[in-house]
């Protein structure tokens, strides 16, 4: 028992060492290419890093399954090429056993990424949403508010974040009585919509009769920052502790809510897609040694068979988004069936 303690403690330190350097490899390229990019667009390189560092932080969802594939794989690589493996092997570890820390660090890795990672990316999203982080309705922002049994209609091109305000950009404002008749049609470059209503200060505004006149406009609405952020904020733009409150709050008022629920069972069920990466990884890195079997070309088939993979997750998540399917079953099914195909891959390999 002691033995098998031992070896597990060092196959986990393998494991994650060899994730870290996936992670350090891949998270080195993006930052530096995106500073360069970025870079120019500010007066200081401080404020280009900082932009780098956001981006870093949004992209590492996108190829942490990837790194903990190819994690594993440089961990059995390196187990296989110092001839380690044959070693643990010989100590009296199956397959099974030899591949249990690896599915351990990897659950971890998930459960980290769902309960710090991305919580931590919205928060530093948080203070720069734009109109690219909104689901837009032909293109545009269209925010609707009812007050002092007047209707007020906002449909803008863009969208920016001011401390704690929203300023809509290029807007166009209509205003109507309780009987929908237009009063009011204010045309401008940027009105701010803060807890006070919205406000602009260089506005043309039309009166019923078509009459221009040109000045400050102010109205006030049930609207504020806080209300059209959580209408209108895409899933990836809610940490994985809101969301549950937030499916709920938008349901009680109509909101569809199908692409928050599919990412919220994404983030939940992230440890288990974790695991069957580490799976595959396992399966693709079964060689034998002694019997001069090329570990390079399964190295390459493997990386391959990732990235099909990767393309086959995102036709389930576009199925369970379009009701296609049912969100549980579109995030759950592909990892349990790359489990199910891996482990039988393993039981039946022929061990040393």
């Amino acid at each position: 028992m002691t033995h098998s303690r031992i070896l597990s403690r060092f196959l986990f330190r393998r494991f994650f060492r060899g994730v870290g350097l996936v992670l350090l490899i891949v998270c080195g390229i993006i930052f530096a290419v995106t500073f360069v990019e970025r870079l120019p667009g500010y007066p200081t390189a401080l404020l280009a890093l900082n932009d780098a560092w956001i981006r870093l932080v949004e992209y590492v969802p996108m190829f942490l399954p990837l790194a903990v594939f190819m994690g594993t794989l440089v961990a059995y690589y390196t187990l296989t090429r110092s001839s380690e493996g044959v070693i643990i092997s010989g100590a009296g570890l199956s397959p099974y056993q030899m591949a249990r820390p690896f599915l351990v660090g990897a659950f971890l890795i998930g459960v980290f990424a769902t309960t710090v990672i991305n919580p931590y990316a919205v928060k530093l999203r948080s203070g720069n949403i734009s109109s690219e982080h909104l689901k837009l309705v032909d293109g545009k922002i269209w925010v609707r508010d009812k007050f002092n049994d007047e209707y007020t209609t906002l449909i803008s091109k863009n969208m920016t974040q001011d401390k704690q305000n929203l300023v809509f950009h290029d807007a166009i404002i209509f205003v109507k009585d309780s009987k929908f008749k237009l009063t009011n049609r204010i045309e401008t470059k940027q009105v701010t919509l803060s807890e006070n209503g919205l406000k602009t200060l260089n506005a043309n505004i039309f009166n019923t009769n078509g009459q221009p006149s040109t000045g400050t406009w102010h109205k006030k609405t049930q609207i504020t920052p806080r209300t059209v952020l959580d209408r209108y904020l895409q899933p990836d733009q809610i940490s994985f502790w809101q969301l549950p409150q937030f499916i709920k709050k938008m349901s009680k008022i109509g909101i569809p809510v199908r692409g928050h629920i599919i990412q919220f069972w994404t983030l939940l069920f992230l440890p288990l897609s974790m695991v069957a990466m580490a799976t595959l990884g396992v399966a693709f890195s079964q060689t034998h040694q002694r019997r001069n079997h090329s570990f390079g070309a399964k190295f390459g088939i493997g990386i391959l068979t990732c990235f099909v993979l990767y393309f086959l997750l995102n036709i389930f998540t576009a199925l369970g988004s379009n009701g296609t399917l049912p969100p549980l079953l579109a995030i759950i099914a592909p990892p349990l069936i790359i489990i199910a195909a891996a482990g039988v891959f393993i039981a039946g390999f022929d061990t040393i």
